[in-house]
C-alpha cells in the first residue's frame, strides 16, 4: 500500500492539487487513519486500497472529498489533516461495510465546527472534580492517569468525528503545573480516598474534600509532579494527532489541594489567593503549549455571588491576567477563554473582560442538565440576541438523564442538530453528563477486562452524536448497515427500529415532567437529590417542559374546568405515546431475541431495551393515576379515586420488572448529583403511592412545598 502522508504541504503540485508528505510519523492523523484502513481491509479479506493524500485549502478545516481511480487506486483531497484523517476513516468504514464503490466525490464539510465532550476528570483526591462523591468517579481516578485510557478514548473519540475535549476540575493545578512562587502546592502521587462515600456531600463542591477522607488515603499511582506534566503534554499531543483539542474548565473559587499552603486561602479578597490563581494559570498556558483553552465559571463557590461586578473583576485579575502573562511570552499564541453563563451576565463580563488578549466565547447550558429531553429547547432564545457583535457561545450540552442504558435514535439527534443556533452565533457544543463519569464503566454486572470504556459500550449513542452533528444527511440505510456490520446476524431494521423506539421514552418523559437541573430529576429511578422520589403528587402538580408543546396535569386541567379546547401534547397522548413505545419495544426485542446466541453485547442491549419499555409502562400508568387523582380533587368525581389506585397497582408492577432487568445488568451505584440509586430498594417508594392515592382528599393539590 502506498500513502503520501504530510505534517508540512510541499510545493509539488498534481492535478491543481498540492501533494501532501509528512515524515512517517505512526501517531499523525492520516497514520491514524491508515491502520484504520489497513486493519478494516484485513477484516474484510480485502487487499488494502492504494491510498493518496492531496491538500486543497480552499476545502476548508475538516473538509475532504473522496476521488476513486483506477481499480484499488483512491485520491483523498482535504482541507487539512483532520480532514484527510476522516476521508480515511470513511474509506475505512466502506471496506468493513462493502459499500467502497458507492463512495462519492461530493465534499464533506463539517455542519457542527466544533463537536466535543464534556468529562468532570476526577484527578486526585486532593483535587477532586464536581462529581468526585460518586462510585464512578472514585474508581476512574487511576484510570484518567493511564496512557492507555486515553490513547482508546481519543482513537474512539475520532472515529466518531469528535474534536474537542474538555476537562473539568474544580481546581486542578496542583495536580498538572509546578508554580515557581508556590512551590509547595504542586501535589506528588495520585491519591483516592478509603473512606466510604455517602449522600452528605453538598452540590456545591464545597465539601468534596473532608479531613476523614484525607486521613484515610491510598495512593493509587506513585507519580512526580515532573512526571505527571509529560504524561498530561502527551495526552494534548496524541490528541491533537486525533485532530482534537483539549481544553481546561475550572469552577471557582476552589483551591483543593492548595488550601493552607503558602497562605492561600478561598477568600476572594486574599490577595496571596489572587496572585496564586494568576500564576497557576499563567503556568498551565506556558506548561501545555498545546492546550487550546481555558473555560471559567463565575461560581460555585464565589462569595461575592450576588455582586456580579465583583465576581468577574476577581475572574479577571486571575485567569486574565494569567492567561496575558504567559501570552506575552509566547507572542502569536491563539489561546481561548471561554466564559461560562452561570452566575453572571453579559454586561459585567464584556466590562470585566475586553482587554482579553486572544479569542474570548461564552458557554451557554443549552438544555440545562437534560439533552435527552426536547431536541429544540428553547432556553437560549432569549440569549442569542444579547451577544455582542462578533462573539459566538459554546453550548453545553448536559447529559444527565441516562447514566446505565444504551441509547440511539438518529432522527432525535438529526432535529437536535437543525435546531441549533447559527454558525455566526455558536462556536461548537461539548456534551456530558455532571453526575457520572465518562471513564470506564463500573456499573455492570458481567463486566469486560478490562472494563469497557462508557465511549465503548454506548458505542452507538457517541456515533451518533459525532457523525450527525459532524454530517446529519448520512442517510439511516447507512446507519442500518453498521449496526448490521457491529451485530453480524441480525435484521439491521429490526434492530434499527428498536433502538429508536426504546430511546424516544426517556425525553418523552422528561417533556411531560420538567425539572431543570439534574439535583431535581433523574428519569431512570424517578427521583432527584433535592426532593427524593416523585410520588403520583409530584406528577399532579408537577411541571412540563417549557417550549415543548407538552401540557401539565394542572395546566390541562384548567383547560378543561375553562372549556378551552388543548392546545399541545395532553396528559392522555403522554401517556398513550409511553405505553405505544414500550409496547413496540417489546414486540421488537422478541423478534432480535432468537438471534443473540452467544453474542453478549446484543443480549445486554437488548435488555437495556427491555428495562426502557417497563420503564415507560411505568411512567405511563403513574401519568394515568396522577391524572385520575387531579379529576378526583375537583370534587366532582369520586370513582377516579379508585381508577387510580387500579393504575398504581399496574404501575407497581411495571416498576418490578423494570427493577429486575435492570439490577441483572447493573450494580446500585452513588451518583454525585443524584445520590444512592438502588432500584429494587426504591419499590417501597413506587408503592407508597398507593397509600397517597388512598388518603387523597379533594382540593389539595397544589405544587407548594413539593418542589424545592
Amino acid at each position: 500500500m502506498r500513502y503520501t502522508l504530510f505534517i508540512v504541504v510541499c510545493r509539488m503540485v498534481l492535478g491543481g492539487h498540492a501533494i501532501l508528505s509528512a515524515q512517517d510519523d505512526t501517531s499523525n492523523p492520516i497514520a491514524f487513519s491508515r491502520d484504520e484502513v489497513s486493519a478494516a481491509a484485513r477484516l474484510a479479506g480485502l487487499t488494502p486500497p492504494d491510498i493518496q493524500f492531496l491538500v486543497d485549502t480552499t476545502l476548508g478545516p475538516q473538509a475532504y472529498r473522496i476521488e476513486r481511480g483506477s481499480p484499488g487506486k483512491i485520491r483523498i483531497i482535504a482541507g487539512d489533516s483532520a480532514g484527510a484523517m476522516y476521508g480515511g476513516l470513511d474509506v475505512a468504514e466502506a471496506l468493513r461495510l462493502g459499500t467502497l464503490k458507492d463512495l462519492s466525490p461530493r465534499v464533506h464539510k463539517p455542519s457542527v465546527e466544533y463537536r466535543g465532550i464534556k468529562f468532570n476528570i476526577p484527578l486526585d483526591l486532593r483535587t477532586p472534580t464536581y462529581s468526585d462523591n460518586a462510585n464512578a468517579a472514585q474508581q476512574n481516578i487511576p484510570e484518567v492517569w493511564s496512557t492507555e485510557f486515553w490513547h482508546s478514548m481519543l482513537d474512539q473519540m475520532a472515529r466518531h468525528r469528535y474534536n474537542v475535549l474538555t476537562l473539568w476540575s474544580l481546581h486542578p493545578f496542583p495536580s498538572m503545573v509546578k508554580v515557581p512562587e508556590y512551590p509547595e502546592v504542586a501535589l506528588q502521587d495520585v491519591w483516592r480516598t478509603k473512606v466510604p462515600l455517602d449522600e452528605s456531600f453538598s452540590t456545591r463542591g464545597t465539601d468534596a474534600v473532608k479531613k476523614e477522607m484525607l486521613a484515610d488515603h491510598e495512593i493509587v499511582k506513585k507519580i512526580s509532579i515532573d512526571e505527571k506534566i509529560a504524561f498530561w503534554q502527551g495526552i494534548m499531543r496524541y490528541a491533537r494527532n486525533r485532530g482534537i483539542e483539549v481544553y481546561v474548565f475550572t469552577w471557582n473559587v476552589f483551591t483543593w489541594g492548595a488550601e493552607g499552603k503558602h497562605g492561600i486561602t478561598q477568600d476572594q479578597d486574599n490577595p496571596v489567593t489572587i496572585s496564586y490563581f494568576r500564576a497557576s494559570v499563567r503556568e498551565m498556558v506556558i506548561t501545555y503549549p498545546l492546550l487550546a483553552g481555558i473555560g471559567i465559571t463565575a461560581g460555585e463557590n464565589m462569595e461575592n455571588r450576588t455582586d456580579e461586578s465583583a465576581n468577574e473583576q476577581w475572574l479577571w485579575k486571575t485567569y486574565g491576567e494569567g492567561v496575558r502573562d504567559a501570552l506575552n511570552r509566547q507572542q502569536g499564541r491563539v489561546f481561548r477563554l471561554i466564559h461560562r453563563f452561570h452566575w453572571t451576565s453579559i454586561e459585567p463580563i464584556m466590562k470585566a473582560w475586553k482587554e482579553y488578549p486572544s479569542r474570548f466565547e461564552f458557554s451557554y447550558k443549552y438544555s440545562v442538565a437534560h439533552m435527552y429531553s426536547s431536541p429544540a429547547p428553547p432556553f437560549i432564545e432569549e440569549v442569542l440576541p444579547k451577544l455582542p457583535a462578533g462573539l459566538r457561545t459554546w453550548l453545553t450540552v448536559r447529559n444527565d438523564d441516562i447514566y446505565s442504558f444504551r441509547w440511539g435514535d438518529p432522527e432525535y439527534v438529526r432535529a437536535y442538530m437543525k435546531n441549533l443556533p447559527p454558525r455566526d452565533k455558536m462556536v461548537g457544543y461539548y456534551m456530558g453528563p455532571d453526575g457520572y463519569t465518562w471513564g470506564r464503566e463500573f456499573l455492570s454486572t458481567e463486566p469486560e477486562s478490562p472494563r469497557e470504556l462508557v465511549i465503548q459500550k454506548q458505542w452507538y449513542s457517541f456515533l451518533l452524536w459525532g457523525r450527525l452533528s459532524y454530517d446529519p444527511t448520512i442517510p439511516d440505510d447507512h446507519i442500518r448497515r453498521i449496526l448490521a456490520a457491529h451485530f453480524p446476524g441480525i435484521s439491521a431494521p429490526l434492530m434499527f427500529d428498536a433502538y429508536a423506539t426504546a430511546s424516544k421514552i426517556i425525553p418523552q418523559i422528561t417533556r411531560f415532567f420538567w425539572q431543570d437541573i439534574d439535583v431535581k430529576w433523574f428519569p431512570e429511578a424517578c427521583i432527584s437529590k433535592r426532593n427524593g422520589f416523585y410520588t403520583v403528587r409530584h406528577f399532579a402538580a408537577g411541571f412540563s417542559m417549557p417550549g415543548s408543546s407538552t401540557l401539565s396535569i394542572r395546566d390541562w386541567r384548567d383547560l378543561i374546568i375553562a372549556g378551552k379546547p388543548a392546545t399541545g401534547f395532553t396528559p392522555p397522548e403522554v401517556a398513550a405515546a409511553l405505553k405505544k413505545d414500550a409496547t413496540r419495544t417489546f414486540e421488537l426485542v422478541a423478534k432480535l431475541r432468537p438471534a443473540i446466541g452467544a453474542n453478549k453485547e446484543l443480549r445486554l442491549t437488548l435488555g437495556d431495551f427491555e428495562a426502557y419499555g417497563h420503564l415507560g409502562n411505568y411512567y405511563a400508568e403513574k401519568i394515568l393515576a396522577a391524572i385520575d387523582l387531579a379529576m378526583f380533587d375537583l370534587g366532582n368525581a369520586p370513582g377516579k379515586k379508585n381508577s387510580a389506585i387500579e393504575h398504581l397497582k399496574a404501575a407497581l408492577e411495571h416498576w418490578k420488572r423494570y427493577a429486575s432487568v435492570a439490577t441483572a445488568q447493573y450494580r446500585p451505584a452513588l451518583y454525585g448529583r443524584v445520590g444512592w440509586v438502588d432500584l429494587n430498594a426504591l419499590t417501597a417508594k413506587v408503592e407508597d403511592d398507593l397509600r397517597i392515592a388512598r388518603e387523597w382528599r379533594p382540593k389539595s393539590l397544589t405544587a407548594a412545598g413539593l418542589f424545592r
